[in-house]
């Protein structure tokens, strides 16, 4: 695992104020690790990396590297115990609004567990 940032307040703040980084969270809140080439960003991949880096920087994320591959998971439980509630009013916030609506994940035959 690569190394997050500290989670403050002020941080997971900043990370979530961007609708393209809600969408990332928004992708990623089932829980399940994605492979970064799996995210599908209405931006290009240098901006999808840039953002990928601030919310791992905040803490949000967390990034694993196999191989020549990168994969992130949101810290779910982690920014759970850190600030209870947070997570589920800013998720529930962004689908009633439609934020971060443009960012999906392309799940992948063995991603979705097919042969």
């Amino acid at each position: 695992m690569e190394e997050t940032g500290e989670m403050t307040l002020p941080r997971v703040l900043t990370a979530l104020s961007d609708p393209t980084r809600i969408g990332l969270v928004r992708a990623l809140a089932d829980g399940s690790e994605q492979g970064w080439g799996d995210l599908r960003t209405p931006v290009a991949k240098s901006t999808l990396s840039y953002h990928l880096k601030l919310l791992r920087d905040a803490g949000v994320t967390c990034t694993r590297k196999e191989g020549t591959r990168c994969f992130v998971r949101l810290r779910r439980d982690e920014i759970e115990e850190r600030f209870p509630g947070l997570l589920a009013s800013v998720l529930a916030a962004a689908e009633a609004d439609g934020v971060g609506a443009d960012v999906s994940v392309q799940r992948t035959r063995q991603a979705a567990g097919r042969p």
